[in-house]
This record gives structure tokens, sequence and C-alpha cells, in this order.
């Protein structure tokens, strides 16, 4: 039987350093568990200098993996090189802390995307918050075009794909993955959900430390994806940053995205969204005016 090969894709920068060596040893092993016979394990180094480098030698001599180390901007960056060497049909882009808690996820993403000729897949994961606590991230694609429908750990793409749209827009530093996921619905690609929770990932400090370079950034991805569709003012993307508010016309262009089918979902999970963000701020002024 024809097994397709995937590659799991992984950037690391002083993980030693940082304390990430344990995370990534689980990584690696629970990798090696998999079902799945055809897994090539890339990992994209960022010039480390603490002793991440012999960690990577030790694991590329036992076979675990391959890797390549380099000084990179960032992890997008890194990502592009990985996905530029990567040998599978299906790629996916992993951190160094992130892991399948699933060991038949891979054998069984790749199934349900063959079976569905999908070029990308997305499905439920596990997010740590540097609180200490997790909770489940349910996956919501009909909200791509205002707010990011799922973390990147959380998909499978068709390498063909994301060589179509030339990868990340690395750009963007925080929200690159998110300019991804709409660039793929934009150019017609096809996705599909797995319904089981296989991933747990760890949410970034850097997103939740940095919320003026967030909105600056996605700002300027909808303004990037959207001019074209609709004019976009000051105004109307303020609007969609801070409250996921999208043009009637423009949210009509960008409902014929999806299948006819699913079309009054579409709309109905946009106003959902729009009541969410809006009850958010209204109750984060109120705080605020509490605490005066």
């Amino acid at each position: 039987m024809y097994e397709p090969d995937v590659t799991v894709i992984t950037t690391t920068s002083n993980i030693v350093e940082h304390e990430q060596a344990d995370d990534f040893t689980l990584l690696v092993n629970l990798l090696d568990r998999q079902t799945y016979p055809q897994i090539e394990h890339l990992v994209i180094d960022n010039g480390s200098t603490d002793g991440t480098i012999d960690l990577l030698k030790d694991y590329k001599n036992l076979g675990y993996l391959n890797f390549f180390t380099e000084p990179d901007n960032g992890k997008f960056e890194a990502y592009n090189k990985g996905l530029m060497r990567a040998k599978g049909k299906y790629v996916s882009f992993i951190s160094c802390d992130d892991f399948y808690h699933d060991i038949t996820a891979i054998q069984d993403i790749v199934d349900l995307m063959e079976q569905e000729d999908a070029d990308f897949c997305f499905f439920p994961s596990y997010c740590v918050h540097p609180e200490g606590y997790a909770f489940q991230f349910v996956p919501a694609i009909l909200n791509t075009f205002q707010v990011t429908p799922c973390p990147r750990q959380a998909m499978f793409f068709k390498r063909t794909a994301l060589e179509s749209v030339r990868g990340f827009d690395d750009k963007f530093k925080l929200l690159a993955d998110y300019d991804l996921q709409i660039r793929l619905l934009l150019n017609g690609f096809h996705g599909v959900y797995f319904e089981r929770n296989v991933m747990t990932y760890k949410l970034g400090e850097q997103g939740m430390k940095r919320i003026t370079q967030v909105e600056a950034e996605c700002s300027h991805i909808f303004y990037k994806n959207y001019k074209n569709l609709y004019p976009m003012t000051n105004d109307v993307l303020d609007r969609m940053v801070k409250y996921s508010e999208i043009p009637k016309p423009l949210l009509e262009k960008l409902s014929t995205n999806f299948a006819p089918e699913d079309k009054e979902l579409f709309f109905q999970m946009y106003e959902q969204m729009y009541t969410v963000r809006n009850e958010a701020i209204k109750e984060q002024r109120a705080r605020e005016r509490r605490n005066r």
C-alpha cells in the first residue's frame, strides 16, 4: 500500500538555555512512537550556541531527525527554510515544546487527507497557558476572515499547496500563520476537518505581551488580503481588528470562499464572533472604570 511521506518541521533556538530541552525530548520520543511509517522530522535551528546543537547531533546519530543550523530572522523564515528542504507530500509545523499526544494521529490524518484529496487539515487541540492551565481549542474555520481559526500546530498541509502560495509571509513575525490560513482559503484550497484532538501545544507569550504589534500585523494582513475586494480604509481596518466587524459587501464576497451549503452558517458564525468580541470589549471597559 502506498504511504506518502510526511515531514514534521520544528524550529529550535537555544532550547537548552531556555529550559526547553525536556519538552523537545518529549516531542521527539512521541513522534518516534507514531504508528505512521513514513515520517521525516526536520529541525531548523537558529544558530544555537548553548548546547542545543550537541543535543540535535545526538538525535540525528540515533536516526530520530535531521537538522540544519544557521541564523534566521524568526521562526517563520525558519519554517520556510524547512519547507524548501521537506520531502513529504504532507507537512506540519510544530514548535519545540509541542507534541502529538495521540500516537495514531498522523496515520489517521493522512488517511483522511488522501480520502478527501484535501489541501489542508485542521483539528482540535489542547492549549497550555503560561499560567499552567490548559483548555481545548476547537477550530472555527468559518471565522477565518475575522480571527485566527485554529493554531498552526493543529493543522496539516499538502506541500504543493504551501509552495503554490509561497509559504509563510515572514515579514509578519507573530501572525504569519494567520496570513497563510487566509491566503489558502482565498486561493480556493480545500480543507477538511479531523474531529479528534491529537495535539498539545503551549500558548506563545510573545503574542500576549506584544498586543500593539499583534494588532498592527492583523491590520496589515487584512489590508493585504482584502484590498482588491473592498476599500480598506483606516476606519474599516480599525473596526475589523478591534471588533471583528466586516462591511457587508466584503462579507458577501468572502462568503463565496465556502461551499454554498455553508453560507448561512458562515453568516451565523460571523454574527456570533462579532457579538463575543463586542461583549468582551464592554466588559473590559467596565473593569477599567471600576479600577479607576
